[in-house]
């Protein structure tokens, strides 16, 4: 059975922002993701890109735009005006070819959570924003600070998607006695690392118990946490039991009303495992078919477009899943969680 493919985290840098964005050269936060999104073509020349996603039949795209997070490029001012046109350009690619992209998450910038606020209803009431993506910190704050809590209350209220993208440079080192992170591990480990401890956060602070309606898609298939599952399931179940009274405060966080467990079973993970079939069936058994979405984080992969699109969809005609489940992932799901109109 052919199945209709939507790919719901992608990236992409409009024209008029990627113009602005790599002309930024007082920010040294961004130095290290200018160098490494100024050579992918697919993420600017939409030729290239729709020549690529050619080869994947009735196959459209869920963009965002592509990392740094906004809140690396300088005063809250600058940040607010790029999640403005980036928002706006990415509403025009989406009205624009619709064949191509089936919607947008729209970018904000949480260092001011008011003019967070007002954007999200913006690309909302406005752009017609499938969502928002969001990172895994904001200049090194969890995203459990109180201050972040009309931004949960809004985001629940709304029903719309929540796309979480890890974030960390070699500026974060591998260990204390060092100052850089080496061989790019902060990348390949780190990145999921980062994504593990928002969910964590989210849990033990009480995020999902007082927001349960809260739409998280964890990029990169749920991270660490369905390979650790014994860890989070019965390793959490024991938390505080063996702290000492002197570290107490280090475990105290919200009420919860359930095991950690079944917090974390309430994220929604996505399918881009870079090609690695058996990273994927841990993460579609330990969230189920019902909460995965199709993803594939094209533009990153060594082709710079297809390849790891080609991969994923090569692991879920592999695995052992029914036609159903195939049909949820690839379309099913985002449409449901998104309310997107999708021709089955």
């Amino acid at each position: 059975m052919i199945h209709v493919k939507i790919d719901a985290f992608c990236h992409l840098l409009p024209r008029a922002y990627a113009d602005r964005f790599f002309a930024i050269d007082d920010a040294p936060a961004l130095r290290n993701l200018q160098n490494r999104t100024r050579n992918i073509p697919a993420l600017v020349d939409l030729d290239v890109r729709f020549r690529q996603m050619d080869e994947f039949g009735d196959y459209r795209q869920i963009i965002n735009v592509a990392a740094p997070p906004l809140e690396d490029f300088g005063p809250p001012g600058r940040c607010a005006e790029f999640a403005r046109l980036g928002n706006e350009s990415l509403a025009g690619l989406v009205r624009d070819h619709p064949d191509r992209f089936a919607g947008f998450c729209a970018a904000v910038s949480l260092n001011d959570v008011d003019r967070a606020l007002d954007e999200v209803d913006y690309a909302f009431g406005e752009l017609g924003a499938l969502g928002v993506q969001i990172y895994s910190h904001v200049d090194g704050h969890p995203l459990d600070e109180p201050r972040f809590d009309p931004f949960w209350e809004r985001l629940a209220a709304s029903g719309k998607l929540i796309q979480v993208h890890p974030n960390r440079t070699a500026a974060w080192p591998d260990y204390p006695s060092e100052s850089r992170s080496r061989f790019e591990i902060w990348w390949t480990f780190g990145w999921e690392y980062d994504l593990s401890a928002f969910m964590a956060r989210m849990v033990f602070s009480g995020v999902l118990e007082r927001w349960p309606e809260l739409k998280f898609l964890i990029h990169h298939g749920g991270a660490m946490v369905p390979h650790f599952a014994g860890r989070v399931g019965p390793g959490w179940d024991q938390l505080g039991a063996r702290t000492p009274e002197s570290e107490k405060a280090d475990v105290e966080g919200y009420p919860l009303t359930k095991r950690p467990l079944d917090y974390f079973k309430m994220f929604y993970a996505d399918t881009a495992c870079f090609g690695a079939e058996d990273a994927l069936r841990t993460s579609i058994r330990f969230f189920g078919a019902d909460r995965v979405l199709f993803a594939s984080d094209s533009p990153y992969d060594p082709e710079k477009g297809p390849g790891f699109i080609r991969a994923t969809i090569r692991n879920l005609t592999d695995l052992d899943l029914t036609d159903d489940e195939r049909a949820a992932i690839y379309h099913g799901n985002v449409t449901r969680l998104t309310d997107l109109g999708v021709r089955a």
